[in-house]
């Protein structure tokens, strides 16, 4: 994965949001991430995803992190999605951890 990010963060209250997003997004979980946009989408989540150092595009240095999906049913279908961009964690699964 690029080091490059659009967007980084470096406040704490963002930081504890996307690791609270990585307590959610567990290995194998099925989810629905609803997202900044208004929109959402649905998969499984491919492999815990981590709060990683990134650069923006003006070489600041900050934290977000990405979550890759796929769907049970396509599996030529995935999704990456940046952590900035997930307003909610919707768990499917009821063996699943809490809420985010």
């Amino acid at each position: 994965m690029t080091r490059q990010a659009t967007h980084v963060y470096t406040e704490p209250r963002d930081i504890q949001r996307f690791e609270t997003l990585v307590q959610a997004l567990s290995d194998g979980a099925r989810v629905r991430l609803h997202l900044v946009d208004g929109q959402h989408c649905e998969g499984v989540v491919c492999a815990r995803p981590t709060v990683q150092m990134f650069y923006d595009d003006t070489g600041k240095e900050g934290v977000n992190g990405v979550v890759e999906l796929e769907h049970l049913n396509l599996s030529d279908w995935r999704r990456r999605v940046w952590f900035d961009q997930i307003t909610d964690v919707e768990l499917l699964d009821t063996n699943a951890p809490l809420r985010a």
